[in-house]
């Protein structure tokens, strides 16, 4: 087996690496785990080194961000692969070893994702990767097992290896030459679809995306920003846009882009009339700084349309948010 080298970005996460560290290491022989501590303010550093000495400590001089903060860590570590793990997730017996099978099996692979389910409610997906991620044609995501806001539990129908669009930065094993090939993620994003511009990016370039239930792990979920933070609102709209910008065929850029800001338009209404007007506030804060980042993201864009030689695998070209609204809520219902 190639080397393998297990990062796990931490920030302030000294009670979840008290909670997870030590299964991990328990269950994860033979590979070489790393923290790199993101600048944080609690004791994780000095927990690390006097509980496990064993582990790698990478210390960045502060808080870069997911995106940019795996960038750094990244670039000072070698091996042939690294899994990007966070601080919240329990691995199971052999986790990691299908993972690594399937990209020495498939050399077009960049990232391969486990099947990931909920650590609180163990017999269901979780929300952030579940069985393989895809995006509708306006760029909404959803996954094998969760369709926006509805949960699958899990009952073996997604135990299918496949190629999908993304694989979940909670846990994705990616080749490192191709992170690195590929300008890793993109640091301007801070947090939030990073995982998904990055997936989309290695598809434009030929490679492919691949999700490997034979491993599967439990996510906590909302470590770092909770699922009602108006932070998140914000970075997932700016961020959503930010991709789609660079990312688009140029046959449905200005249709995709129009119609998303309508909608998300509509999306801020909808939070106001709920009683969310930080919420509200957020998406057009997103939407400015959107459009403040035009320059940037056109020289981005010229880069990644130039070696586009491959279209992606797992756009739905259908709106998830209306057959949602019509009652498929389920990824077999959804992609019949």
């Amino acid at each position: 087996m190639k080397p393998v080298k297990v990062v796990i970005l931490n920030w302030n996460g000294r009670s979840h690496l008290e909670r997870f560290l030590p299964v991990l290491v328990a269950r994860t022989p033979g590979a070489d785990i790393v923290v790199a501590d993101n600048g944080s303010t609690d004791d994780s550093a000095d927990f690390i080194r006097a509980r496990f000495p064993q582990v790698e400590l990478l210390l960045l001089d502060r808080n870069y961000g997911f995106a940019e903060g795996y960038n750094r860590a990244l670039a000072r570590i070698e091996a042939d692969y690294c899994v990007l793990l966070n601080s919240d997730v329990e691995v199971t017996e052999g986790w990691l070893a299908p993972l690594v099978e399937l990209l020495e099996r498939d050399s077009a692979a960049a990232a391969v994702a486990p099947k990931i389910r909920s650590y609180a409610n163990p017999g269901k997906f979780e929300y952030a990767g579940a069985a393989g991620g895809f995006i509708d044609f306006l760029g909404y995501p959803f996954c094998r097992g969760r369709i926006l806001d509805t949960i699958e539990s899990d009952r073996g129908q997604y135990d299918a290896p496949r190629e999908v669009f993304w694989a979940s930065g909670a846990c994705m094993l990616v080749r490192s030459e191709v992170f690195r090939r590929l300008g890793g993620f993109d640091g301007d994003f801070f947090a939030h679809m990073e995982e998904i511009d990055f997936c989309w990016r290695a598809q434009l370039a030929g490679y492919r995306i691949r999700v490997e239930p034979r491993s599967t792990v439990f996510h906590v979920g909302g470590g770092t920003l909770p699922n009602n933070s108006p932070q998140k609102i914000y970075l997932n709209f700016r961020n959503n846009l930010c991709m789609l910008f660079k990312n688009l065929s140029p046959g449905t850029f200005w249709p995709v882009l129009f119609s998303r800001m309508v909608l998300d338009g509509m999306a801020a209404l909808v939070f106001l009339v709920q009683g969310h007007p930080d919420f509200f506030k957020k998406v057009f804060r997103a939407h400015i700084d959107f459009h403040r980042q035009r320059k940037s993201l056109h020289e981005k864009r010229r880069a990644i349309q130039r070696h586009r030689v491959a279209r992606p695998h797992g756009i739905l070209r259908n709106s998830i948010i209306l057959l949602h609204a019509f009652g498929y809520r389920t990824f077999d219902k959804v992609m019949r």
